[in-house]
């Protein structure tokens, strides 16, 4: 009588285990190319930092004294 060395069970495992590495492989692709779209279509470094959900003294000093250029002439 022969060892089996792999069910059937594994070998249908392995075959799902295959699937799912796509499907992350696929979805970090995404999301990495929605971030290389969202950087590069802003131009600027600096308003990259707009997004961020915390305040930023630098960003609102800047607007500030951009203001303060624009209304004195």
């Amino acid at each position: 009588m022969a060892i089996q060395v792999e069910h059937e069970l594994h070998k249908r495992r392995a075959g799902r285990n295959w699937g799912l590495l796509l499907i992350l492989i696929a979805f970090v692709g995404v999301v990495f190319g929605l971030t290389v779209v969202k950087v590069t279509r802003l131009g600027d470094a600096r308003a990259f930092e707009n997004f961020d959900h915390v305040a930023n003294p630098a960003l609102e000093r800047a607007a500030e004294e951009q203001e303060l250029q624009e209304v004195t002439p």
